[in-house]
Order: structure tokens, then C-alpha cells, then sequence
């Protein structure tokens, strides 16, 4: 009888491209389209920082030789973008019965048995990106168990930016601390271009962003009112700024549920710019991945000793970026 796993449907390169196609679940990063991929040929990456600067020209008299124009610094920084493996069985009980002697269908039902797994495991590694990419936004990408992989602001020897809404307090000027939060990141820009800015807020601050007097005050005329029935969690605009409630969160190998976001904080970054974030894939590490672009999941499968189901192996190599750590700052309330 044929084994249905020797077929090439059920390759690398087969496996790889379905456990791509499959849709993500997870995401709201990926919906802002706010890390683009960034395909790589190998695990260490270089960012290459060019700190060039505009200077105002003095007048001379005619005659007079020019100023010289400068070069700006050129900084190196050495990345490794982590590998995270993933592995899966199916066992011989899950194709049970499916086997008959001439039949034609039973590699359409082992595909679908195969098609289950790698969607559990699909979606296992898009929450993992997420996490990642959320660190990336806050300026520290964290491992699963909370560990620090890479602290982006003392990477780029920064400072951290923050600033405290001072929500509690009925008289705050809410819009004022806007126009400082705008400023801090054109600041932060630093030759770099951006299109909005977009806030992704605790349920905690956004509540008590939301129900602010000053808050509360600017939206009581609006669409008649529509702001006191409906559910404008999903982004609205004030001072300019789009803020959004972000409930992501996961659990740990412990066990333990870890929010991307922690409690009474809010994350704010610029949206549209031209190469502030971007996400790195590295290939996998197989004999026929080497030297070859990069691609977001890779799948593989290869029988059990005795023939006692079959091993899934699945793994992403991604690291998210921010070029610019100095357009992050968190919001307390």
C-alpha cells in the first residue's frame, strides 16, 4: 500500500507554501500593515544608522570660498534574529479507517487531517509575531517567558519616553499633553516622514482617557451625541491622534496569561512612514533553505521511528524592528 506521506503534496517546499496561505487570526499589527516583511539570507542582520544633519548657511562676501559640507556619522548594529521551532504528530489514530485498498481519497483525507495541524500551529506562531511586534512598539521585544531578547531604546542609546496623562485629575489639559506627545515624536522622526499617529491603549487607560471631562466635553455634540452609544473602542480621533483599545494577550509556557499591553499604559508610534519598522525573516535552518530569502513559516514532516505517525515540524525566524526607537513613548494615565 502507498504511503500517502511520500506523496509531494506533503514536501517541505508544499507545506511551507500552505502554512502560508493560511489565513491569521491574530493581528491587529498585522492589519495596521505596520511591520512589512524584510526577507534576509542570514540569521545576524546589520542596522546601519546615518546620523546626517542640516545646518543653516552663513552669508559671505562674493569671492569668498563656501563652507564644506559635513558627513554625517555612520553607526553599526549587530542583530540575530531568533529562531522559534515548533513541532507537532500526527498520530495513526487520526487517519484511522481512511485507508482502503484502490481508494482514491484517502490522500484528500490525510490532507485535511495535516491541514488541521498546521493551522493550530499557524496560529500559534501569528500570536508569537504579535507578541514580538508588540514589543518592538514599546521598545523592548520580550521572549515568551517575559525575558528581554533585545532592548531596542539601549540599542540606539536612547533615553525612554514617556509622559503621564495625569488622567485622575478632572483638570488636566488632555489636549495639551497631544501637542506634546506630537511633538515628542516629530522629534523623534529625525528626517523620517509620517502620515498620522496612532495610540494602542490598555482597556484601563482608554477608559479613563474616555471618560475624562475634557474628553467627554469635545465629543458631547458629536454626531448628535453617537458617542455616548456607541462602541468607539475601535479608534476614534482627538487632538489629531487615533486612539484604539488593544486587548492582545497570551499564555506563557507557565501557564500564566501575559498582556502585550500592561495595565493603566498606552503605546504611541507613527503610522506611514517609509522604513521606521519593518520585520526580518531569516531562513530556516534546512540543508535546502541555505542561502535562500527568507519566508515567514516554514513546514516539514518526516515519519516516526516504526512508522508510528508522523513528526510536523514548523518554525519562524522573525525579529521585528523599529530603525527609530525614538518616535516610541508610552502614555500612563
Amino acid at each position: 500500500m502507498q504511503n500517502p506521506f511520500d506523496n509531494p503534496g506533503f514536501s517541505m517546499a508544499s507545506l511551507t507554501a500552505a502554512i502560508n496561505l493560511i489565513p491569521n487570526r491574530y493581528g491587529r499589527l498585522e492589519q495596521l500593515a505596520l511591520f512589512p516583511p524584510k526577507p534576509v539570507r542570514t540569521r545576524p542582520i546589520i542596522v546601519e544608522e546615518y546620523a546626517g544633519r542640516l545646518n543653516l548657511l552663513p552669508t559671505k562676501p562674493p569671492g569668498t570660498p563656501g563652507t564644506v559640507g559635513e558627513r554625517g556619522k555612520r553607526t553599526l548594529r549587530s542583530f540575530v534574529i531568533p529562531h522559534i521551532p515548533h513541532d507537532d504528530v500526527v498520530l495513526p489514530e487520526e487517519v484511522q479507517g481512511i485507508r482502503a485498498f484502490g481508494s482514491e481519497t484517502e490522500m484528500e483525507a490525510v490532507a485535511g487531517v495535516m491541514a488541521r495541524h498546521l493551522e493550530t500551529m499557524r496560529n500559534k506562531h501569528a500570536i508569537t509575531l504579535e507578541h514580538l511586534r508588540m514589543g518592538a512598539l514599546k521598545g523592548q521585544i520580550l521572549d515568551a517567558d517575559g525575558s528581554v531578547i533585545y532592548d531596542l531604546v539601549a540599542e540606539f542609546g536612547l533615553t525612554p519616553q514617556s509622559i503621564a496623562f495625569d488622567l485622575g485629575t478632572a483638570t488636566t489639559n488632555v489636549k495639551a499633553k497631544c501637542y506634546e506627545l506630537s511633538r515628542r515624536i516629530e522629534d523623534g522622526l529625525k528626517g523620517e516622514f509620517m502620515t498620522a499617529i496612532h495610540v494602542l491603549c490598555s482597556p484601563e487607560w482608554f477608559t479613563a482617557f474616555t471618560t475624562h471631562s475634557k474628553v467627554e466635553k469635545a465629543y458631547e455634540n458629536w454626531q448628535q451625541g453617537a458617542i455616548l452609544i456607541n462602541d468607539v473602542r475601535a479608534g476614534f480621533s482627538f487632538a489629531g491622534i487615533t486612539f484604539e483599545e488593544y486587548r492582545g494577550q497570551a499564555t506563557d509556557p507557565d501557564g500564566n496569561t501575559r498582556r502585550f499591553i500592561a495595565a493603566g499604559e498606552a503605546h504611541a508610534f507613527p503610522v506611514g512612514t517609509l522604513d521606521t519598522f519593518a520585520t526580518y525573516f531569516a531562513p530556516a535552518d534546512f540543508n535546502e533553505t541555505v542561502n535562500t530569502l527568507g519566508q515567514p513559516l516554514y513546514a516539514k514532516q518526516e515519519p516516526r521511528k516504526f512508522d508510528r505517525g508522523t513528526d510536523l515540524h514548523t518554525q519562524s525566524n522573525p525579529l521585528p524592528m523599529c530603525h527609530r526607537p525614538g518616535v516610541l513613548v508610552k502614555l500612563t494615565a
